[in-house]
């Protein structure tokens, strides 16, 4: 039995983390970290992990930055891994991170989906091959009319796996409007759909002459992040230190 201490366990992931772990089986909610006390959750919840008295396995979070540094020194000096899901991490904050790495084992990742990450392998194979062919590459991504970042973190982790295989020489275009020019070469097009109740749709355009590969995704729910997660704190069990992503975890 996997024993999580849970970061954020008041907020929307949160609770989808607590009800999935209720039925997993192998994996158990011991405690509890949350400034929000708006749910009645079956283990204790602390303001501050200097409160903590249970003993974890492993720190899930689905936070924001605020509180990084706390929960990483708790970590460090327990030895307990991180599952880190919050975004908006600064450049300080990204130090904090890789610094604490040396230390335990902590496994980051812009999108927890076994889904996504698993496109994420497809595209970095499809762009080595029709980058050389002269494919076009755009990225379409489509969210709910509350989102207040776009591009969304996924459309540019998408673009980033891409670009890295490609050798970094691509740029990103996210607006053609005050532009009348014909499309670059090394350009990778991302555009963002704000609307509705969109969970998360990615779509990877491959375009050549007369042909045209699309690769895509769809959240229907949150719980695939949830459940990612939690596949992810199983996999870190008995992981020395260093920095891992969900590439790691599919492999």
């Amino acid at each position: 039995m996997v024993r999580i201490i849970l970061r954020g366990c008041n907020g929307r992931m949160g609770q989808e983390i607590t009800r999935l772990c209720k039925s997993d089986g192998e994996t158990e909610i011991i405690a509890g970290v949350d400034l929000s006390n708006r749910f009645e959750n079956s283990y204790p919840v602390y303001d501050s992990f200097l409160k903590i008295k249970e003993k974890g396995d492993v720190i899930i979070d689905f936070s924001s930055p605020n509180g990084l540094k706390e929960m990483l020194d708790y970590s460090t000096d327990t030895g307990i891994p991180v599952i880190l899901c919050s975004t908006g991490l600064s450049e300080e904050d990204l130090g904090l991170v890789k610094k604490a790495a040396e230390k335990v084992p902590i496994l980051r990742s812009a999108n927890m989906s076994l889904g996504i990450n698993t496109v994420i392998k497809l595209i970095k194979e499809a762009a080595k091959v029709l980058s050389e062919g002269g494919f076009d590459i755009e990225i379409v991504e489509k969210h709910h009319n509350q989102k207040l970042d776009a591009p969304s973190g996924t459309a540019l982790l998408l673009a980033d796996s891409m670009n890295e295989v490609l050798g970094g020489e691509y740029d990103y275009v996210y607006d053609r409007t005050d532009v009348r020019e014909k499309r670059g070469e090394k350009e990778i097009g991302i555009a963002a759909v704000r609307g509705g109740s969109i969970v998360g749709d990615h779509e990877v355009i491959f375009a050549g002459l007369d042909e045209v590969i699309e690769i895509k995704h769809i959240a229907y729910s949150r719980a695939i992040f949830a459940k990612g997660a939690i596949t992810a704190a199983k996999f870190l069990q008995g992981k020395g230190p260093g920095l891992y992503t969900m590439q790691d975890v599919i492999v």
